[in-house]
């Protein structure tokens, strides 16, 4: 099985002993320094007849409930790692974006570009994709620290995934 990332212990070494501790001996945020993490191998799994699966969505967007759920932390530097579980029929209206990486023009203009749940909806209804979950999740896409990620987020997005009973999820990035 291919790691979800390929020697995360050697990327944190160098990420704590590179970045983070000119970061936090300075205060600045040095991203030409910032080693990406990379793989050689992408991590798979096995295929799926689209039209017999549920399908769920997920998103880097930022998206969370104003009258319900607590903002994602935009202002941390460090990122802030937590998920944020939305019901489906949730009208777009009611769900704020914290995040602040990116410029939200485009999706305050169109809310399907980052949250295509009614595009995911009629493809149900027509048929290409079995069903749709009963909530979407989203997390702030800013998340520097890679070991976290792999260790607190995506464990978070794959219980979420399992409880929804999921074959596969679309994956939007911010």
């Amino acid at each position: 099985m291919t790691e979800i990332l390929e020697d995360l212990a050697g990327w944190q070494r160098d990420f704590e002993e590179g970045w983070l501790k000119e970061y936090q001996d300075s205060g600045v945020m040095n991203w030409k320094k910032y080693k990406r993490p990379t793989n050689n191998n992408a991590p798979s799994g096995n295929a799926i007849k689209l039209s017999e699966s549920k399908i769920g969505l997920i998103s880097s967007g930022g998206f969370y409930i104003s009258a319900s759920q607590e903002p994602f932390d935009a202002e941390n530097d460090l990122g802030d790692y937590s998920l944020r579980k939305i019901p489906w029929e949730t009208p777009f209206e009611d769900i704020s974006i914290a995040h602040t990486h990116y410029d939200h023009t485009a999706v305050n203009q169109d809310s399907e570009i980052l949250w295509p749940v009614g595009h995911l909806s009629a493809l149900a209804k027509e048929g290409a994709i079995g069903s749709v979950a009963s909530h979407a999740f989203s997390f702030s896409g800013y998340l520097p620290m890679a070991h976290r990620t792999v260790r607190e987020l995506i464990p978070e997005v794959v219980a979420a995934a399992k409880e929804e009973g999921l074959d596969a999820a679309f994956l939007v990035p911010s």
